[in-house]
């Protein structure tokens, strides 16, 4: 689990060290922790000795993180030439550099392998301009000094102009808004310097599930599992209309290392599943023995899928059995509905995308004390807190997916967490399916846990997801037909020898 906190947390925590005179020491380590990252950079790139590195650099603390760094870097045998963007210099940053041999000059020198981007820090807010005159070199690396200048570290918003890096070198603490939206496309990798602020930090305001959360939601079988045990899916999807969505989520579902999956579809589709998965228990009605279900993906909206719905809102409401909503089923369910099965004790997911973020919160927002039009405003400028009120008022476990995938349970004291993992390769039709059936994978394999809790197992699904599909996308253009299987291979890299006995 990697945590993350606001750039005002993070100054929060700083405060007490600062207030006891450690100010010029937590700035050496960020420098130093920076300086070697740049190093490694270097060293991708081919020979370090006798490379140039430059900073852009700003008039705070920012600016002189970038200025010690250059010092370091021109200790070890670099060409270190400073760059101002402002009227003055942080003094000792400069003093430093100078006493190591380094230069100031106006622009950045051709020939450049480094920029460190030392303009803005995290307490920068509102629109960036980038400095006039402002040319890197082609193929120059760019490593952002704490956050890229440009991003809001509390939100990830970018208002005006960004400088992109390659790296992001984070101090402390990593940022919430490296990753969240534009932030998170604009950091590229991020790094992080702890220079002792753990005592002082507190709890996160989001987490990050990382590989050893997806090892554990996955986890091969114990020798003593049997079908029922490693969890049973029931899905509820496909229609005339949509009958793939039904292959996609069961296959997803299958490939990741689930007990069994039981389709509650019309006849054409049962057949098109079946053709694709044999395995797969298919029926005409909901029902059955299972551990979670999902419901929605090709549904369609007419009496049908209404009854359906109707079923799996029965079944999980009486069985206190976790249900992934998606798609049709967004727009179909009704507050009522919701809060009949969060009665019984069962786990509701939800997992829109914007549009379908923004629908809900129109639709049933208001019945449920959310004021949408506010709602809709906070949503652009404050996505974690935008989606944890909708979250808590609908009492559900949000997915908010996205090119920076947020997943807030409805507990008021629960981790928000958020997912990077993929990108633009996933934006194509049936993504969303493959998704469903993971996350109702990992449900059906937890079968028992409070929203905060099965927020960590959606987490998990969701880095699976991307991460899948990021290595897809290594390959070229794809269709969601190729992530099952890439969902496979994804898991059993992360399983290691476990899965290859």
């Amino acid at each position: 689990m990697l945590p993350a906190y606001t750039g005002t947390a993070v100054r929060a925590a700083e405060q007490p060290l600062l207030d006891d005179g450690q100010g010029d020491a937590l700035m050496r380590r960020a420098a130093w922790g920076l300086a070697q990252h740049v190093l490694a950079e270097l060293r991708r790139r081919g020979p370090v000795a006798g490379s140039t590195v430059a900073a852009l650099v700003g008039s705070g603390n920012n600016g002189g993180d970038a200025l010690w760094a250059l010092s370091f870097l021109r200790r070890r045998g670099m060409r270190a030439v400073a760059v101002p963007v402002a009227d003055r210099l942080h003094d000792d940053g400069h003093a430093a550099l100078l006493a190591a041999g380094g230069q100031v000059g106006e622009q950045v020198p051709s020939g450049t392998a480094v920029v460190i981007d030392g303009i803005l820090g995290t307490g920068a807010r509102g629109a960036f301009e980038l400095p006039d005159g402002l040319v890197l070199p082609e193929g120059v690396t760019v490593v952002a000094c704490d956050v890229p200048s440009g991003v809001d570290a509390d939100t990830g918003q970018v208002l005006g102009e960004v400088i992109p890096a390659d790296v992001t070198v984070t101090f402390g603490a990593v940022k919430a808004g490296l990753l969240l939206g534009a932030g998170a496309q604009a950091a590229g990798r991020v790094e992080l310097v702890k220079i002792g602020l753990g005592p002082h930090l507190g709890a996160p305001d989001l987490v990050s599930a990382q590989e050893t959360e997806l090892r554990a939601v996955f986890a091969p079988p114990r020798w003593d599992d049997h079908k029922y045990s490693r969890g049973v899916l029931g899905v509820a999807a496909g229609s005339e209309q949509y009958p793939g969505a039904a292959v996609l989520v069961c296959r997803s579902a299958l490939n990741c290392g689930l007990g069994m999956v039981r389709l509650a579809a019309p006849e054409g589709v049962r057949q098109l599943v079946l053709a694709a998965a044999p395995e797969v228990v298919a029926q005409d009605e909901v029902g059955g023995k299972a551990t979670a279900w999902v419901c929605g993906p090709g549904l369609g909206e007419d009496g049908s899928a209404r009854d359906r719905l109707a079923a799996v809102v029965a079944l999980a409401a009486k069985q206190a059995l976790p249900v992934v909503l998606d798609a049709s089923a967004l727009s179909l369910v009704s507050l009522g509905q919701v809060r009949r099965m969060r009665a019984g004790g069962a786990v509701v997911v939800m997992t829109p995308h914007r549009g379908e973020l923004v629908a809900l919160a129109r639709r049933l927002g208001a019945d449920a004390g959310l004021d949408a039009k506010h709602w809709e405003a906070e949503l652009d400028t404050d996505p974690v807190c935008a989606v944890r009120e909708l979250a808590q008022a609908l009492d559900v476990v949000l997915v908010a997916k996205g090119p920076s995938t947020l997943i807030v349970p409805p507990e008021p004291e629960g981790s928000a967490w958020v997912q990077t993992e993929g990108g633009a390769e996933l934006a194509t039709g049936g993504t969303g399916d493959c998704l469903a059936g993971l996350i109702g994978a990992a449900l059906a394999r937890a079968q028992t846990g409070s929203p905060r809790e099965m927020a960590v197992a959606v987490a998990a699904a969701v880095r699976l997801h991307g991460t899948a599909g990021s290595q897809a996308g290594q390959d070229g253009p794809f269709g969601a037909s190729v992530l099952p299987d890439q969902i496979r291979s994804v898991i059993a890299t992360a399983a290691g020898s476990r899965w290859r006995r």
